[in-house]
Order: C-alpha cells, then sequence, then structure tokens
C-alpha cells in the first residue's frame, strides 16, 4: 500500500472512531462477490482488510451470503466463507433474500449504522445505497486492490456538525450529541448508579449518649424556692410547729427571769 493513500485511510478511520464511535477489532461485513473475487485472484481477505484498515478485523457474514455461496458449489469459496463469523439477518431465517438486501436491513437501522459495521462488496448498487447512511466505510476491490471509500456525502456533514458543536459547546456538553444515535443519547441520560456504602449508614444507638437535661429550669426553681422561704421568714409566716413552741418557751422564759428580778429587788427594799 502506497504511504499517501495508507495515511488517508488512517485519517479517515479515526473520523469513525471519534464521531461515530468505532473501535477495535472492527466488524467488517463481507458479502459473497467479495469472497468470489477474493478466491479468483488467490487474494489474502483476511489480510487486505487489516492492512486496509491499518487494525484487527473480525470478518463476519450473513447466512443469505452463504447460501448464496452454496449455490456456486466451489468448496474452496465456500470454506473462507466458513471461518467468519455468522451474522444473523434481520428478517426470518426461512425467507432467503438476496445478499445485498439482507446487508443493507443488517446496516441500515432507522437511518443509522447502529452495530458500526465496515461493508466489505462488491456490489456497486448496495454501495450507492449505503452511502446514504452516515458512519458506514465501504471497502472493495479494484484491480487486485483493496480500496477504501472516501467520506460519503453524509458522514461527511454529521462529521462537521460534531466538530461545529464541539468548538462551540465543548467537550464536557451532555448535549454534544450532533451524530449520536437515538441509542447512544438514551445511554448518556440514564442517570448513574448509586453507590452502594457497606457497614451500618447511621451511629450504634449504644454508642451514643443520652440527651441531658437543661440545668436552667432547675436552678431557677431553687432561686424560686429561696425568694419564697425568705419572704416567708421576713412576715412571720411559714415556720414549723416546732419552730413556733420554742419561740413561746423562749418568751416565757424571759418574762420569768425579768420577774424574778423584780421580786428580788422588792425584797431587798
Amino acid at each position: 500500500m502506497r504511504q499517501k493513500r495508507a495515511k488517508s485511510y488512517r485519517k479517515q478511520m479515526l473520523v469513525y472512531n471519534h464521531a461515530f464511535k468505532f473501535r477495535e477489532p472492527y466488524q467488517v461485513l463481507v458479502d459473497d462477490q467479495l469472497v468470489m473475487d477474493c478466491y479468483k485472484s488467490h487474494y489474502d481477505l483476511v489480510g487486505g482488510l487489516k492492512r486496509t484498515l491499518q487494525a484487527e478485523v473480525k470478518p463476519m457474514i450473513t447466512q443469505c451470503c452463504i447460501q448464496a455461496l452454496y449455490s456456486t458449489r466451489i468448496q474452496e469459496a465456500i470454506d473462507i466463507a466458513k471461518n467468519f463469523e455468522r451474522r444473523r439477518c434481520n428478517h426470518p431465517p426461512k425467507e432467503a433474500r438476496p445478499p445485498a438486501e439482507c446487508i443493507q436491513s443488517v446496516v441500515n437501522i432507522n437511518g443509522h449504522n447502529k452495530h458500526r459495521y465496515v461493508v466489505a462488496s462488491q456490489d456497486v448498487n448496495l454501495r450507492r445505497k449505503l452511502r446514504r447512511v452516515p458512519g458506514v466505510p465501504l471497502v472493495h476491490i479494484s484491480r487486485s486492490v483493496m480500496v477504501m471509500e472516501p467520506l460519503s456525502e453524509a458522514s461527511r456533514l454529521l462529521n462537521q456538525r460534531w466538530e461545529e458543536d464541539k468548538l462551540l459547546k465543548g467537550l464536557n456538553d451532555p448535549k454534544l450529541a450532533g451524530l449520536r444515535t437515538p441509542e447512544i443519547e438514551d445511554q448518556d441520560q440514564q442517570p448513574p448508579p448509586a453507590k452502594k456504602h457497606k457497614g451500618p449508614k447511621n451511629p450504634n444507638p449504644l454508642s451514643i449518649k443520652k440527651k441531658q437535661k437543661p440545668k436552667v429550669q432547675e436552678a431557677d426553681s431553687r432561686d424560686e424556692e429561696d425568694k419564697r422561704r425568705k419572704r416567708r421568714r421576713k412576715h412571720g409566716h411559714g415556720t414549723s410547729e416546732r419552730g413556733a413552741a420554742e419561740e413561746v418557751q423562749h418568751k416565757d422564759a424571759t418574762n420569768q427571769i425579768k420577774k424574778n428580778q423584780e421580786e428580788a429587788a422588792a425584797t431587798s427594799d
């Protein structure tokens, strides 16, 4: 592969990686005509795909393409296709359809390349239809050389929108979805799962001290009681019966002493 062409292919795959979220190994959907041409020209199909895409690839083929190869009865071509991963068709298995129609139904899902396939096909009409779907890399063989088509107009316009949104809104904008499919947008809108914290969420109730009652009310009640006692003592109220009896005895003793003194003074005269 010439250096200039390899550099161009590398830039194209970078666009598909950043704008359309392609990841290695690339899923390459192969049709029956490409397998037959590679068999006739003794071309290494898997090696050519790796050199063209400059990455690891995962060749895939639909059941309708396998049936088309079985109808040729060329066992060598059938053995090549058997090494590829089978891709289930989007139509009932009993309803066999032409390979081009089958591949188009697998790739074009509501106008998006949902599963991010790289299509390697020799069918010109199929490639013309898939150019209308954004984000579909197209590969074919021309004169024993594997060629990747340049970005289609649909892919270029969506890539341009993505670049403009990136400049105006920033990379961290959650609505930077110029090229994103509805499936990717739904995944972004889902809230992140809550983290599970191990261990008790609240402290052990046995280790918590009991709440103590405020001492302000108790102190206020004591001050009020002291004031009440002083008030009673001042006015002579509130004494106990024992205190009253002692006071009466003290007064009687004082009167008796005065009386004795008066009598002693009278006798002395």
